[in-house]
């Protein structure tokens, strides 16, 4: 084949929609021989900066072994300062080229540069496009995706998901963010391994990522977002658990796609409901999806004004002593009046707790509750000690101890007084700040309690690694009055206020509500009751005629 004919076929093979890259080399090493060429390397730099420091893709299209420093170098670069180079090395000794040879090899050169740089410079602009600063596929990918399937007829069936990395804030905090990025890198390419080429996933932005994928690999990425260990150093063999809380719409046939936000609206309604059930919550998209967004907009755009106004009001619920009835503490408790009626608590705490609202709650009712102590204390009356709720949100707040301190300095409360409550955590990383946050709490006094003691997976190291003051025991554990002294509750519930008790913990039953359950917990030396048998949560007005008359009767 003469000179003509594979510059030709040069030209083509390197305009081609799809490269062969094997193709393109074996011309190339044609018309090497022809020119007594012993190597070929065409280069690609994305900047100046980096052809100075030859830092760039190298591609290696011909070499006999043979080559020397004698060479030609054809050079071009773009308007955007790309540059891409085509070098010819010859071999010592080889017959110089005559004119017309050199004029042939300069074209063959030019052809190569001005065809690659383009094609490599498009690359680096879809590259730019679709990618992000990290390297994922970004937002623009993904819509790009989501329309050629439906033009393909191929998104009925499919399943879309958007997905939140569960307290990645606190990972970094703890591992650092370093080591972070390469959990979160890692993490995402677990997901990408299990959909193997069946779907994209594509980031968001922050800790969140959105993916399409076929319904046969919708169960081995769910129970990668569900949990899955990720080691971030190799050295060490060290690794976290990571989990996320997600949002998913399986495609139906009736679905109707107009544009790309007729799946976002849906896959992002969802995963903002799923956020609130910390962890790895995973919920479904249906229509009611639509409905609870609306009402959660509604919740969370009002609450700022109902804050200002005080519309929230505390309600104390008394903690009372199981041998002699006396009234030894309260739970504060948050009641929201809207309009002439009460919001019921779980209508309005879910939605707070989808971003840090909560913690203004929760700021809100620990100050009302301290200038109600505050009050009590100027006032003569009798003072319990009054535990306030805090979100686990808080724990990504590496001063909230500071934070809780200031209140309560600022209405002069002793420190004794205040019992904060905190729920178990079903997140490595959340321990780790639990625990801290306890300890910090401790040493300046304030008591402390775990919430819904059993409820967690990791119950037993939660009071074996945390040095509680008092352990809350959920009112699941708590027999009902026809069950036999023998049931599992029964059995369970007397363990676990032995282990109390033992630990050295102040142990408190919530949920009582019957005159039985009530001589069950002092069968069990459970040293305090909480529940609707002595009194539902009261307003601060009732609470405090419980204060002067301060011992209830017992039935035994």
């Amino acid at each position: 084949m003469g000179y003509y004919e594979l510059l030709e076929q040069l030209v083509k093979k390197m305009t081609a929609e799809v490269l062969d890259i094997e193709d393109i080399y074996t011309t190339l090493g044609e018309l090497c021989k022809m020119f007594r060429v012993s190597k070929g390397v065409t280069c690609f730099y994305d900047s100046l900066e980096n052809e100075a420091l030859d830092i760039g893709e190298k591609f290696i299209c011909y070499d006999d072994g043979n080559s020397s420093d004698k060479t030609r170098i054809a050079r071009f670069e773009t308007d955007v300062e790309t540059v891409t180079t085509c070098i010819c090395y010859f071999a010592k000794g080889a017959e110089p080229l005559n004119k017309e040879e050199t004029q042939r090899i300069d074209l063959i050169q030019k052809i190569i540069v001005s065809i690659a740089s383009r094609t490599r410079l498009q690359r680096t602009v879809e590259r730019l496009s679709f990618y992000d600063i990290d390297g994922y596929k970004n937002l623009k990918f993904y819509m790009r995706e989501i329309d050629r399937l439906n033009e393909e007829d191929k998104l009925h069936g499919m399943v879309a998901i958007r997905i939140n990395l569960s307290h990645f804030s606190l990972v970094n905090q703890q591992i650092g963010r370093d080591a972070g990025t390469v959990v979160m890198r890692k993490y995402i390419s677990l997901i990408e391994d299990a959909i193997a080429g069946d779907g994209v996933v594509c980031h968001i932005g922050g800790d969140n990522f959105i993916m399409i994928l076929t319904e046969d690999k919708k169960d081995d990425v769910i129970k990668i977002i569900t949990g899955a260990p990720v080691v971030y150093d190799d050295n060490s063999g060290d690794y976290i658990v990571v989990s996320s809380s997600a949002g998913v719409f399986n495609i139906p046939e009736e679905f109707e796609y107009h544009d790309f936000g007729d799946i976002m609206t849906k896959v992002t309604g969802a995963s903002e409901q799923a956020r609130t059930g910390g962890g790895a919550s995973i919920i479904n998209y249906d229509r009611k999806t639509d409905i609870d967004r609306e009402y959660i907009i509604k919740v969370q755009s009002k609450f700022v004004e109902a804050l200002r106004d005080e519309e929230f009001k505390v309600y104390y619920q008394p903690k009372i002593a199981v041998e002699t009835g006396e009234l030894m503490g309260a739970e504060a408790l948050c009641r929201w009046f809207r309009n002439g009626r009460i919001v019921p608590p779980m209508e309005f705490i879910p939605i707070l707790e989808m971003n840090m609202d909560i913690c203004k709650l929760d700021f809100y009712m620990l100050e009302h509750a301290c200038m109600d102590i505050r009050k009590w204390l100027d006032e003569g009356k009798r003072v319990v000690r009054v535990s306030v709720n805090l979100s686990r949100k808080h724990m990504a707040d590496p001063d909230i101890t500071q934070h809780i301190l200031d209140i309560i300095d600022r209405h002069n409360v002793p420190h004794e007084y205040i019992e904060i409550e905190l729920t178990e955590t079903n997140a490595d990383v959340e321990f780790t700040y639990l625990k801290r946050m306890v300890s910090d709490l401790q040493e300046v006094g304030i008591f402390t309690s775990v919430d819904d003691f059993g409820m967690g997976y990791s119950s037993l190291n939660l009071i074996k690694e945390i040095p509680w003051n008092v352990l809350k025991v959920d009112k699941c554990f708590l027999p009902e009055d026809d069950e036999d002294e023998r049931s599992i509750r029964s059995i369970m519930f007397r363990h676990v206020i032995s282990l109390a008790n033992d630990m050295g913990f102040e142990s408190i039953a919530e949920g009582v509500e019957t005159e039985q359950q009530l001589k069950f917990l002092k069968e069990t030396g459970c040293v305090l009751a909480q529940g609707y048998f002595f009194d539902k949560p009261l307003p601060y007005e009732e609470f405090v005629e419980r204060l002067i008359n301060y011992k209830y009767k017992l039935p035994y």
